[in-house]
């Protein structure tokens, strides 16, 4: 697949879908921890006498993982890298003055403004020209 290159009003129209999906990933996120907390609990509770005490609770974690995996691959479909899930960290492949360049959001800011190079990362971000 070609990789999508998106211009600043781009990536700012596709935020809020973005956004949402975020806090819907990181809701999984969230409830999957608590849960794997409950699974350490149950094994360190529970005697093993029973065929298989934490088939269920692994059973569920399992789903809560593909759940997830489905969740980031969509971020992928859309053509952008979700980078970070807790704080949210979205970049946008762009080009800029012929140089390919990562438009970056971070979960806090009400639009996208900056953007860094492929290796800068995000200590490297710049405003960009046009915001």
């Amino acid at each position: 697949m070609d990789q999508i290159h998106f211009t600043l009003s781009e990536a700012n129209a596709l935020l809020p879908q973005l956004q949402e999906d975020l806090l819907k990933l990181q809701l999984l996120t969230q409830q999957f921890e608590e849960k794997f907390d409950e699974l350490q609990v149950l094994k360190a509770t529970t005697s093993r006498e029973h065929e298989d005490p934490f088939f269920e609770v692994e059973s569920q974690l399992e789903f809560m993982r593909m759940e997830i995996d489905l969740h980031i691959g969509n971020f992928d479909r859309k053509g952008v890298f979700l980078k970070m899930i807790n704080p949210g960290l979205i970049d946008f492949p762009s080009i800029l003055n012929g140089e390919e360049i990562l438009i970056c959001w971070k979960q806090g800011e009400d639009r996208i403004s900056h953007y860094h190079g492929w290796n800068d990362g995000f200590m490297g971000r710049k405003a960009f020209p046009e915001a």
